[in-house]
Formats: C-alpha cells, structure tokens, sequence
C-alpha cells in the first residue's frame, strides 16, 4: 500500500478527512508523530497492532501503546487518576511516587535501563557518569546507585572498567604529540562521553552474563 492508499483508508474508514499522503508519508520518515486516534487508525488500516507500527517503544506511551493498554487501564494499575496520567503522558515527563514508578514497571514490563528512560532520569544519570569518569569514579558510586538499583560491587566495578578506559584515550590523545593519533584519541574520548549511558548499560549487562 502506498501513501495514499493509506490516507484514503483513514479517511474513509476512520473519519480523519484531513489526512493526507504527505501526511502518511511524514510519519514513514520520521518527521511527524501520529496521535493516539491516528496510531489507532494506522493500525487498523494495515491491518497490524499499535505495537508492530511503533519497533522498540522508547516514551511512556510507546511502552503503553506496544502492551496495548488503554491509558485508563495503565492509570489505575499504577494508582493515578486518569487526567493526571495523561498530562505526565503527554509532557513525557514521569512524575509518580516510588510505590507508583515500581507498579509502572511491573505493568509495562520495563527493564532498568526503559525504566530509567521513561521516568526521564536519562540525562542525570549521563551527567553523573560523565563526572565519574573525568574525576574520582569512587566518589560516584552512591549517587549513581541511588538512582540505578544494582548491586554495590558490580557497580563499583563497572565504574572503574569505564574510568580506566575513557582515561586511557584520554592520556593517548595528551602522549601522541599532536598529530593524527592524538586528534583520534581525544575524538574518541568525546564519543566516549557522548554515548556515556549507552556504554554504561552495555558494560552492566556484559558483566552480569
């Protein structure tokens, strides 16, 4: 099915007249989001579930749409009224209480790190690792374990593993006098940092197995 297939099916079928086969084609590219109404008519028309249309869930409605919950469902398995949900589901910002954030997990099936995703500690925690490796590592133990239930020695280990090696490019890129494989090294070490909760969940599931 092409583009204007599918608008004229969400048109026909679903009542959404203002769709078009740009529109259809934006969401293919990854320019524009459909809506929740919009996901469900996508859905029906080709004939596959919310869940197949969006790959690997990332955001909290992602998560919810991929288990086919409806948000009131979702809302009362965690203990919210409906419309305070919905606005946390919309801003993208998870704002539930410990006993609230433990029932989201268990209802969506989220592993740690989609759960430290969707209840947006993303970013403090990439600030936190990235304090840890251009400073003393030990000192961060606490705070990341804080916010990243993991046992305290596979922790401290996979702190030290990442320091020992972001230091390592980063001496490389001070020893090699300038030139092309010094301007590597400290690129690299950038990237290092860049992607520093990538390599971080990488480096815990590489040392749990």
């Amino acid at each position: 099915m092409g583009p204007e297939h599918v608008a004229y099916g969400m048109r026909a079928s679903y009542g959404l007249p203002y769709v078009t086969p740009d529109l259809v084609a934006a969401w293919e590219r990854g320019i524009a989001e459909p809506s929740a109404p919009e996901l469900t008519a996508l859905a029906g028309v080709l004939w596959c579930s919310q869940g197949e249309l969006i790959g690997a869930p990332r955001t909290l409605r992602e998560h919810r749409v991929a288990r086919g919950l409806a948000t009131e469902d979702l809302s009362r398995a965690v203990g919210l009224e409906l419309l305070a949900y919905q606005r946390m589901e919309e801003s993208d910002e998870w704002r539930g209480n410990e006993r609230q954030s433990a029932a989201l997990a268990e209802v969506l099936e989220l592993s740690l790190p989609d759960f430290i995703t969707v209840t947006g500690r993303d970013d403090k925690l990439a600030e936190l690792l990235r304090s840890a490796m251009t400073t003393r590592w030990q000192a961060y133990v606490r705070p990341v374990g804080k916010m990243v239930p993991l046992d305290r020695r596979l922790l401290e280990g996979v702190l030290e593993e990442m320091h020992t090696e972001y230091q390592g490019q980063m001496v490389a890129s001070l020893s090699w006098g300038g030139g092309s494989a010094a301007t590597d090294a400290g690129e690299s070490g950038r990237d290092f940092l860049d992607q520093i909760v990538g390599h971080f969940w990488s480096m815990v599931q590489r040392s749990t197995q």
